[in-house]
């Protein structure tokens, strides 16, 4: 998504990501799918946790969709984020670095997201330069 906006968040879950750009006065959109968004994985008798490890090419778009954004807030429901986090710190040291937080964020509407969004940077804007 090649933007103008400063602020990046994304929602994103093991189904889908929903990237917003934004400003005080406007947001872009880009919704993304994981590719096995339907498949669930859970064995009782097997090592390890039972669920199907992170898609690479899901984390990868994600990853791409925010790739230009000045500030990123990471936010969603379960575990996807913090593995989007740990995807990113690994291929892109430079964008970890502009990862604001990551938080928890059960299954908000879009206005939702962007409002949040807005709210949290708010007050970091008054201490951090907007400068890419």
């Amino acid at each position: 998504m090649t933007s103008a906006h400063f602020h990046a968040v994304i929602w994103i879950d093991h189904r889908e990501a929903r990237v917003f750009h934004f400003n005080p006065h406007e947001a872009e959109k880009l919704v993304l799918h994981a590719d096995h968004a339907n498949r669930h994985v859970h064995h009782h008798r097997s090592l390890g946790s039972g669920h199907e490890p992170e898609d690479q090419h899901f984390f990868r778009a994600a990853m791409e969709a925010i790739a230009d954004a000045g500030v990123v807030l990471i936010v969603g429901p379960g575990q996807t984020k913090h593995g989007l986090d740990t995807f990113i710190a690994h291929h892109n040291p430079a964008l970890k670095a502009k990862i604001a937080a990551v938080e928890n964020a059960d299954h908000p509407t879009d206005p939702q997201i962007v409002a949040h969004a807005r709210q949290y940077f708010k007050a970091e804007d008054r201490t951090t330069p907007q400068t890419k």
